[in-house]
């Protein structure tokens, strides 16, 4: 990385290590986003007192759904055109192709059927607390993106435009970095939440933190869309990009759960014993 004219010329390989097995950056950011998500969801689940085996099951749903809602989400939101042509190609997810709001929808459906089958809890319980580390993930998943050189932006003259020079748009033009935007936003959305959780006690208000999760990330999204390219050639003719449209429903549900959620009464920090699964004889 060197910088020329006030502007950041990007020119960083990928792959971090390319031996008998190949690690990038981008799956390295994703381990290490589950490593920490891992951690501090228990953290929360020990503080309110669950049940440690809820913590593993829950790991399971939400690694499986991200992965396959992910994959799906670009599938059908982007390039349906190509893969229902192609079906054999549909899960060569190394060849790229993630849909952030697509892993959201299975995360969503996923995190219902944990309840259902888990705990035997409102659904906004798990939602409250995982949502804080997802926030992380995805700051940590935009600089991978940044490390891939890819889901940038349009043409700038600001002095912290990037050059990228792997990149496949704009080749030797100055760029909005919006894969640092997204993860500095993602990343300030994380530090709000912890305090929420650990300083004020939001989940004492369930949904709360879930709604100012989706507001906040999927607005952050939607404004950031504006300077970002197009993901596929359909979109240069929307007056909102397919990012952007996918936003609105996530914002308008987020701010739904937080004036709910503000209406209703407190509950408890911990659970009750009546709430915990009873030992099996």
């Amino acid at each position: 990385m060197t910088e020329i004219l006030g502007y950041i010329v990007w020119d960083v390989n990928p792959v971090l290590i390319d031996s008998f097995v190949q690690i990038r950056y981008y799956s390295l950011m994703f381990a290490i986003g589950f490593w920490l998500g891992f951690n501090i969801v228990a953290k929360m689940f020990k503080h309110d007192g669950a049940p440690e085996n809820w913590l593993f099951s829950l790991l399971i749903w939400v690694v499986c759904a991200t992965i396959i809602g992910a994959r799906l989400g670009h599938v059908f939101f982007y390039e349906w055109d190509y893969y229902s042509q192609h079906p054999e190609h549909i899960w060569r997810t190394w060849e790229g192709g993630l849909a952030s709001h697509g892993g959201s929808i299975a995360i969503i459906i996923a995190v219902f059927l944990y309840s259902k089958f888990t705990t035997k809890l409102s659904p906004l319980w798990t939602f409250d607390r995982l949502v804080i580390p997802i926030a992380l993930v995805g700051a940590l998943i935009r600089m991978g993106n940044l490390m891939n050189s890819e889901i940038y932006g349009s043409p700038t003259d600001l002095p912290w435009g990037f050059i990228f020079v792997r990149g496949h748009e704009w080749p030797g033009v100055p760029v909005h970095p919006t894969q640092i935007y997204e993860a500095l936003c993602y990343l300030a959305l994380f530090g709000v939440l912890m305090w929420m959780f650990w300083k004020k006690h939001a989940q004492q208000r369930p949904g709360l933190i879930f709604g100012v999760f989706l507001t906040w990330l999927f607005g952050a999204r939607f404004l950031i869309e504006f300077v970002k390219n197009d993901q596929v050639a359909r979109e240069a003719t929307m007056a909102l990009n397919l990012g952007q449209q996918l936003s609105i429903p996530f914002i308008l549900i987020g701010i739904s759960l937080i004036v709910w959620a503000m209406k209703h009464p407190k509950v408890p920090l911990t659970l009750s014993k009546s709430q915990l699964p009873k030992p099996k004889k």
